[in-house]
């Protein structure tokens, strides 16, 4: 289903891209006057890959992380600071799944199984960022834009406070974690609306592994810190 939204998105922003983008006029509507309202609001779609950054306390092989897309929508609220700089908070809800895959050195004088090599990690994240939108000057339909700031995320699915561990089948995570992020993108006037393709890269600034009852579990024992990186690609509607 989240495949098909973003699909039929694209292809309707496409078409209508296609019919209005490169005139030799701005389009004139009441679209032209959103850049000057103190406040606006909007939504937008997406999807995104998450992935593991991973510190280690010894030089033993890399645990690897295996990315799968996932999907996310949310809203916006902007704030207007002038013609070129804008204020805005984009809280959202992201689903992710990553799959972590453990060498058997980790296990070395243990018995094991296939299954405890391997860790499923779903998360859920209501995704809350502040960010500072600074954008050119606008060109005929389309205006250039750089965006950063940061942002806190509540993982809804961390198991930070479940009794089990690893040994029992669970890998835990805080339920907080903080981020920047920075990106770009461009906001196309259109018709009836404004449209904004944009990617964006977060990045965690704090230890987000819950540690095993046992300080040597083959698990976390050698994770000295594990964070979060990603990619947001959104579609914005105005």
């Amino acid at each position: 289903m989240k495949h098909l939204v973003i699909i039929l998105t694209l292809l309707f922003s496409v078409n209508t891209l296609t019919a209005q983008l490169f005139t030799k006029e701005k389009v004139a509507n009441s679209v032209d006057n959103i850049d000057q309202k103190f406040l606006s609001w909007g939504y937008f779609i997406g999807f995104n890959q998450y992935d593991f950054k991973f510190d280690y306390e010894e030089d033993l092989k890399d645990i690897l992380v295996d990315n799968t897309f996932g999907f996310h929508l949310g809203l916006i609220g902007d704030m207007r600071i002038n013609d070129y700089l804008n204020l805005r908070l984009e809280p959202g809800v992201f689903f992710t799944t990553r799959n972590l895959q453990y060498d058997e050195s980790y296990f070395a004088g243990m018995e094991f199984n296939d299954a405890d090599l391997l860790r499923e990690v779903k998360s859920t994240y209501v995704h809350v960022p502040l960010l500072l939108k600074a954008s050119t000057k606008r060109i005929n339909n389309f205006k250039p834009f750089i965006v950063g700031g940061v942002s806190m995320a509540l993982n809804l699915s961390s198991n930070e406070d479940n009794p089990d561990d690893n040994a029992s089948g669970q890998f835990r995570m805080t339920k907080n974690t903080y981020f920047y992020e920075i990106g770009f993108g461009i906001d196309f006037y259109l018709l009836y609306f404004k449209f904004t393709p944009s990617i964006r890269g977060v990045f965690a600034m704090n230890d987000e592994i819950v540690r095993d009852e046992d300080p040597n579990s083959p698990w976390t024992g050698n994770v000295a810190k594990m964070q979060t990186r990603g990619i947001f690609i959104n579609f914005t509607f105005q």
